[in-house]
């Protein structure tokens, strides 16, 4: 953590088993689809197309993916279930939002 902080990061620790919280999931999810797709199950192949798949996903999409993490972090802290968090950020994805 102190490495990570000193060059400037900030790190946030995650709890595990919970995908809605943890955003790389989806991002690792990405990148195995891309390398589903373009694959032909070789190593050589999949080295290739490893730098592609990575890059494939979008910043913008990695930001909604936080910005979800963090609907569902705040759902939590106002002390409701794995339901009611669900509708709540599911009310809050439902209206229109403009990353930053």
């Amino acid at each position: 953590q102190e490495v990570i902080e000193e060059c400037g990061h900030i790190c946030i620790f995650l709890p595990k088993f919970h995908c809605e919280l943890n955003f790389i999931e989806f991002f690792w999810g990405a990148v195995k689809k891309y390398l589903r797709e373009n694959c032909d199950y070789t190593y050589k192949t999949l080295q290739e197309n490893m730098p592609t798949a990575l890059a494939s996903v979008s910043l913008q999409t990695i930001r909604r993916w936080e910005h979800r993490m963090d609907c569902w972090v705040a759902a939590y802290d106002t002390g409701l279930d794995a339901k009611e968090a669900q509708q709540k950020v599911r009310e809050f994805s439902s209206r229109k939002y403009t990353s930053h």
